[in-house]
């Protein structure tokens, strides 16, 4: 194959490294090298793992000479996100006051990475706690989008979207919690799946207690790559079950097949406004659908805006009550100020209110849930207009609120917990641009497999940035 290894997908190193074409080696040191021509430049990858990488490498190829049984990830370059436990690092969160916060343990996305042989050379940078979809803190800096400069690269793994737009690694681990893989994904041109809620394990030891419960219902672990295939496969890897995780659920990674189910292409269900470039982008992909044999309708599906402003006040209301503190303490002044603006459009939760808004997420996913018996599929934009400008959500109150108009969807299906997968189409002013694909729970099979189609279609989608 006639391209630097660097280049190349995960699916074809992992075949390449199991049939002896290269070595887990080579393709490690690739990435490495690549890390450090652009890495310097962009800022997504905080911290190096060059010589337990290059061990980890030789070790697996000498898994390959000696015949050993191998894992789907086998010998394959992947980051992690700091925000995760990785043994013997600091789960930072891009926080200067946890920068010696000492893992023990691997978090389960992590050791099942590893047990599929993936071989990890980095961690990727995010905003500190994690809160914000710009990734910049004082601890690591802030991290560039290579498409635009002044534009966001998306939030919270953006340092793993870039890391994989740029081919610094073949899968970067992400984690969404209201849209923190699918918005970054977006902005850089690259593939962002989010599981279903339960389909990924997770658990971090170094947390000083446990997660307040709107994130325990409602974030998730997953992957950003460059194309819908390694997400497929980044997913088998990630998803293998975990006691120390209660909510996980061992399904089959593939549900009954329906050959091109219902599609129901929405736009603007919540009334907020739609840039044109974005319409039109749901369109062709509308187009590609319906000539792929799908049958697509022009549907809303029901409660979006409500859905949107249940996650706000579950998620954002709690925060208040369990990080405020924290944010206050150990926070830069991008967290503070961020957080604070934050606070301004969240209702203060109270116990009646927090019952409430636990409760109405079964009604919400249960209409959700029949909408999708006759279309299993709902077709959407990612967000309302392209990357936004860096800062918007520090700037003000109004410049807050088209954030958050922005992402109507990326928070309703996040509250939901369903699957759903952001895939670009092209590119619009320099920057990529594409659409989000929705499906029932735990059939990600089938949101693959519309991601494919609109993948193979949209020949105009990013490459691979190479510069």
């Amino acid at each position: 194959m006639d391209m630097p290894l660097w280049r190349w997908s995960a699916t074809q190193l992992a075949s390449a490294i199991r049939n002896k074409e290269i070595t887990s080696r080579e393709a490690v040191t690739a990435c490495l090298d690549r890390i450090a021509s652009i890495n310097p430049e962009l800022n997504a990858v905080v911290s190096v793992q060059a010589d337990d990488a290059l061990a980890a490498a030789d070790l697996a190829d000498h898994m390959v000479a000696a015949g050993t049984t191998l894992g789907p990830l086998h010998g394959v370059p992947v980051t992690t996100k700091i925000n995760v436990d990785q043994a013997g690092l600091p789960t930072t969160n891009g926080i200067v006051a946890f920068k010696d916060n000492i893992a023990k343990d691997d978090a389960p996305v992590v050791a099942n990475l590893r047990r599929a042989g993936a071989v990890i050379i980095g961690r990727t940078n995010t905003p500190a706690f994690s809160m914000r979809w710009f990734t910049d803190n004082e601890l690591h800096g802030r991290t560039l989008n290579p498409w635009r400069p002044d534009r966001t690269p998306g939030g919270s793994s953006g340092g793993a979207a870039v890391a994989a737009a740029t081919g610094m690694c073949a899968i970067a681990h992400g984690n969404d919690g209201g849209g923190s893989i699918r918005y970054p994904a977006y902005c850089t041109g690259t593939v962002g799946l989010r599981p279903s809620f339960g389909r990924v394990p997770a658990f971090n030891g170094t947390a000083p207690s446990e997660r307040q419960l709107s994130l325990q219902l409602i974030s998730v672990q997953g992957a950003i790559t460059r194309n819908v295939a390694d997400a497929r496969l980044a997913l088998a890897a990630m998803a293998a079950p975990d006691p120390r995780d209660p909510w996980h659920v061992a399904m089959p990674l593939e549900g009954p097949r329906r050959d091109h189910p219902g599609v129901a292409v929405c736009l603007d269900p919540a009334g907020v406004g739609i840039a044109p470039e974005v319409e039109a982008a749901v369109r062709k992909a509308a187009a590609i659908l319906h000539r792929a044999g799908y049958e697509v309708s022009w549907r809303d599906p029901p409660d979006v805006a409500a859905a949107a402003k249940a996650w706000n006040d579950f998620a954002q209301g709690e925060a208040r009550l369990t990080l405020s503190a924290q944010i206050e303490q150990h926070g830069d002044a991008l967290a503070r100020r961020a957080f604070a603006l934050m606070m301004a459009r969240t209702p203060e939760l109270d116990v009646p209110s927090l019952m409430q808004l636990s409760a109405a997420r079964a009604t919400y996913l249960r209409r959700w849930q029949a909408f999708m018996q006759e279309h299993p599929l709902v077709l959407c934009p990612v967000a309302m207009e392209t990357a936004l400008p860096y800062g918007v959500d520090i700037e003000s109150e109004a410049s807050v609120d088209r954030l958050y108009r922005s992402h109507v969807f990326l928070f309703a299906t996040a509250y939901l917990g369903l699957p759903s997968i952001s895939v670009p189409t092209g590119v619009h002013e320099g920057i990529p641009i594409g659409v989000q694909i929705v499906g029932p729970r735990f059939r990600e099979d089938l949101v693959l497999d519309a991601a494919a189609a609109v993948e193979h279609a949209a020949a105009e989608a990013p490459p691979l940035l190479s510069s």
